[in-house]
């Protein structure tokens, strides 16, 4: 292991930080997008329970920055923006500026990018970086790094592997974020007003973002999909997303009639989550926002087409993926002629994973 300021070249063996007690002072880096950054929280709770004494500080970008607003494992967050007009030089010495001042002595980067590895080796060349770098990139300027071989599927798995070169477990089955009291107890009274009760509704998560509008399922499958659920004892369905879903919700509702609730547009990201943890199930598009959803751990079916569920499934126990089995799937492409992937996923199969989930006794 290198001593402060040295750099190590790629390929440096496991260690125990845990066990070390200088280690006082953590940053973890990982800035976009949401659902990344909801699916990290959990090995940021990871780094929380290896290193119960120290203080952590979380580097993200804006908006994301929210989902931590009431979290209590960050005395800090750093969040501005490094994107657009704010990618050039100056944003580049601010962020230099603030991460030197605060003379951590381990960095966690769980972003990984080009531009994260070209931060952090300028903080090394100025003499700031911190003794300690983890990052999956076996190469200057990290100092901690997984062994050379294959990478982990999961995108959970990838960001953990470099945990463990370090010594710090994987313990967290699902993201860990904690939404504030005033969260909770707006959609406590939200849900009351509505008459929406406690394990007599679900949730769908029928968008995601316009440009990846092949990971819809469509609404004719979500309308499907409500009506047969109605008939398994469930009142209420609350559709939830952001701008770019309100023509999707809005089919939907108008189709099923007063029993769905338009719920798009009308939430915040943290406010999902203590609508999900009183839901019977989840069923939603890979999208952010299911990652978000999943830190409720209820009862969860994503649907990917274009997307590989070897990658994105989100996490925890009682989520289950589903996706055609067509030569194409999995592709990432953003334009498609059939979109066959999605398509081919039947109403029925969603209903049948559900039930192996236990979620319609």
């Amino acid at each position: 292991m290198s001593t402060p300021g040295e750099a190590e070249p790629a390929g440096a063996k496991a260690v125990n930080l845990p066990a070390d007690a200088s280690v006082r002072r953590i940053l973890i880096i990982r800035w976009s997008a949401l659902g990344d950054v909801a699916l990290a929280s959990a090995a940021m709770q990871d780094v929380r329970e290896a290193f119960p004494g120290a203080e952590i500080h979380l580097n993200t970008l804006p908006p994301w920055d929210n989902l931590f607003t009431s979290d209590p494992r960050f005395k800090k967050i750093m969040a501005f923006e490094l994107r657009g007009a704010a990618a050039g030089i100056g944003g580049m010495l601010r962020w230099l500026s603030e991460v030197r001042r605060e003379r951590y002595d381990l960095v966690i980067d769980m972003q990984s990018n080009d531009r994260s590895r070209i931060l952090l080796g300028l903080l090394w060349l100025s003499g700031g970086a911190p003794r300690y770098r983890i990052a999956n990139q076996r190469r200057f300027p990290y100092n901690i790094a997984p062994p050379a071989g294959a990478r982990p599927v999961h995108a959970l798995d990838y960001m953990r592997s470099a945990l463990a070169a370090a010594g710090i477990p994987g313990r967290a089955q699902t993201p860990v974020l904690h939404p504030s009291y005033e969260n909770r107890r707006r959609m406590a009274a939200w849900r009351k007003s509505n008459g929406v009760e406690e394990g007599r509704y679900a949730v769908f998560l029928p968008g995601c973002q316009a440009a990846g509008y092949l990971k819809r399922w469509g609404a004719l499958r979500y309308i499907a999909l409500a009506k047969a659920l109605r008939g398994r004892g469930l009142e209420k369905i609350l559709l939830l997303g952001a701008g770019d879903d309100e023509a999707e919700c809005r089919e939907i509702q108008q189709a099923c009639g007063e029993w769905v609730i338009n719920c798009c547009g009308l939430t915040e990201p943290l406010d999902i989550i203590p609508l999900c943890e009183h839901a019977r199930l989840v069923v939603g598009n890979d999208t952010g926002t299911a990652h978000v959803a999943a830190a409720a751990g209820r009862p969860m079916a994503v649907i990917c087409g274009p997307t590989d569920p070897r990658r994105v499934k989100p996490a925890g126990p009682r989520v289950e993926a589903l996706q055609a089995a067509i030569y194409c799937a999995g592709c990432y492409r953003k334009h498609c002629s059939h979109h066959s992937c999605m398509l081919l996923v039947t109403p029925e199969q969603v209903l049948a994973r559900l039930e192996a989930l236990g979620a319609l006794d």
